[in-house]
């Protein structure tokens, strides 16, 4: 019996506009695929990361809409990523398949939450309307577990350096569960400016990737700039919530922060 078509977007993460910020693809599966496929798929679409999703229909302790959620990289799976979650929750409200502003996702990496949360556009203090209507907009708050870092000693920090160019690096930690070296520069500028090595990189101790990072200039409205580089899972240069997930208990601790709550938003092209 033939397989049934899959239905798919492509979604721009982090940006308002199409064709910028992070993509990702998201394909609506309404029958079991093999791991086989769902890797050939991956690498066919070439994006940083292809999620794929299935509705449960045993999930009777809760009231909200759950889906099976599980994301690819060109070359392997993965048990964490923000930017295809936020896709997957976009195409979701999207799509009419759910009557809901809340979203459970089954992943590798738990129970994972989306919420869709309105916001009217305005202009000149009233609202903008057009055809007679309110144009709301909406913002997609995800829920995602910190994941602790503790400190890293090790003999292979000349490593790490020539992998970033000779960047200077004000400290090196260590993820716990993606096993991601998390590296501090002095600036945000040092971060936008750093010219990586792929090659070095790839040699770096652990599976996962390198995450830089360093605290945004007071005049912006952030608290620090981050990038990815994981040449390791087929990803060179990526903007990644799940690295925002690594940072959250260093960057609280940092900041001072107590509490972190990231909006983002996501536009299907």
């Amino acid at each position: 019996m033939a397989k049934k078509p899959v239905k798919y977007s492509v979604v721009d993460a982090f940006t308002e506009s199409a064709f910028k910020g992070n993509p990702a693809a998201v394909c609506l599966l309404e029958e079991d695929r093999d791991d086989q496929w769902l890797q050939a798929v991956a690498s066919e679409f070439n994006l940083s990361v292809t999620c794929y999703l299935t509705r449960v229909t045993d999930s009777t302790s809760t009231s909200a809409p759950r889906f099976g959620l599980r994301w690819f990289t060109p070359s392997n799976e993965v048990e964490l990523c923000g930017h295809a979650t936020l896709a997957a929750a976009y195409t979701l409200f999207k799509s009419g398949l759910i009557n809901s502003n809340f979203i459970e996702f089954a992943t590798l990496s738990g129970i994972l939450t989306a919420k869709r949360v309105p916001h009217v556009k305005k202009a000149n203090g009233s609202n903008n309307i057009q055809n007679g209507e309110a144009q709301n907009s909406y913002f997609i708050e995800l829920n995602f577990p910190a994941a602790p870092s503790y400190e890293f000693n090790s003999s292979e920090v000349s490593l790490i350096s020539e992998a970033l160019d000779g960047a200077s690096m004000v400290d090196i930690r260590k993820t716990h569960f993606t096993d991601d070296l998390l590296v501090v520069l002095p600036s945000a500028k040092a971060v936008v400016d750093l010219q990586p090595k792929f090659d070095a990189i790839q040699k770096c101790p652990g599976s996962g990737g390198v995450i830089v990072t360093g605290i945004a200039p007071p005049e912006s409205e952030y608290d620090f700039y981050s990038r990815y580089f994981c040449p390791k899972h087929g990803i060179d240069d990526v903007s990644s919530f799940n690295l925002f997930s690594d940072q959250v208990s260093f960057k609280c601790l940092i900041l001072g922060t107590q509490v972190c709550c990231i909006f983002f938003i996501a536009l299907l092209c």
